[in-house]
């Protein structure tokens, strides 16, 4: 039996939580006056203030890469690092604003407050039970509401152009394939996808035959494209699809190194190849039919 709480039990709760924030707040403002001295002109750290916005678009990807690498490998405690490490480069970009008088850490907050409570009006305004599909439309018609209308007479591409400018290859890929389906640029069953695929890998080969560099760049784009469209359909996610046999095969490889005390070069493809069959039997043993490792 659950007791039931008293209004001094509340009384102590609400103080805690009350601790709770203002440790938290204070937890913030120790990472932005640490910031703050490494970009100090005259005693802070010669890497910190040389960085600027543009410089530290590679750090800011690939703190986000290893976020979801942490996620997808299960681990807290490298979530947890990782969660900071991408906190660093908000604070860093915030701190750099800041200097230069563009904005403040504050206003970011304030920015993404409002724009989360503003999208989420079945939330915050209407309280109504809507499914997902409801919602991320509600969402697309809310955010293209939020932009200035300008006459187009291409707004799809255009808007399509913003929104994969900072994407991954196959990320926009699937993003433009999923936009441009919904306004009926889709095929009308999986069959003709695979048809497309095939048609798109001949032509890919008669590239590679011709021995021309620039049209084989352009069919493996194709057969690229038209892979994404097949994961679309299946409703798989191929940046999640590649970085899953990235690792699979790094786990095998890691295997024959270890097979052949890291003297690979030593060792005929013949046998490096029987190896790598050894190497998958022994992973695909612990797979143990769990659909979520490839």
């Amino acid at each position: 039996m659950v007791p039931h709480k008293t209004n001094a039990m509340k009384t102590q709760s609400a103080g805690l939580e009350e601790l709770e924030s203002q440790k938290l707040c204070q937890e913030v403002l120790d990472l932005i006056n640490i910031v703050a001295q490494l970009r100090d002109s005259k005693h802070g750290c010669p890497w910190d203030i040389e960085q600027s916005h543009l410089s530290l678009i590679p750090y800011a990807i690939e703190e986000a890469y290893e976020v979801a690498d942490a996620v997808r490998n299960g681990n807290s405690n490298d979530l947890k690092e990782e969660l900071g490490d991408l906190l660093l480069q908000v604070i860093l970009h915030c701190q750099i604003a800041r200097e230069e008088k563009e904005f403040s850490l504050k206003e970011v907050i304030e920015e993404v407050n409002k724009k989360l409570i503003r999208r989420h009006p079945h939330v915050f305004k209407k309280r109504e039970s809507l499914n997902i599909e409801t919602v991320q439309e509600n969402w697309e018609v809310i955010k293209s509401s939020e932009k200035p209308k300008i006459k187009s007479s291409h707004p799809i591409s255009d808007r399509l152009r913003l929104k994969i400018r900072s994407q991954s290859a196959f990320s926009g890929a699937l993003k433009v394939s999923k936009e441009t389906a919904k306004v009926g640029f889709e095929w009308n069953t999986f069959s003709e996808v695979w048809e497309k695929f095939v048609e798109e890998v001949e032509e890919l080969k008669d590239a590679i035959n011709q021995k021309n560099k620039l049209h084989t760049a352009n069919e493996l784009g194709d057969v690229l494209f038209t892979l994404t469209n097949i994961a679309r359909w299946k409703k798989l996610d191929p940046e999640e699809c590649l970085a899953r046999t990235n690792q699979k095969f790094l786990d095998r490889f890691s295997i024959i190194e270890r097979s052949v005390n890291g003297k690979i070069s030593e060792n005929s493809l013949h046998e490096l190849q029987q190896l790598w069959e050894v190497a998958k039997e022994e992973l695909d043993e612990k797979v143990d039919g769990n659909d979520t490792i490839v």
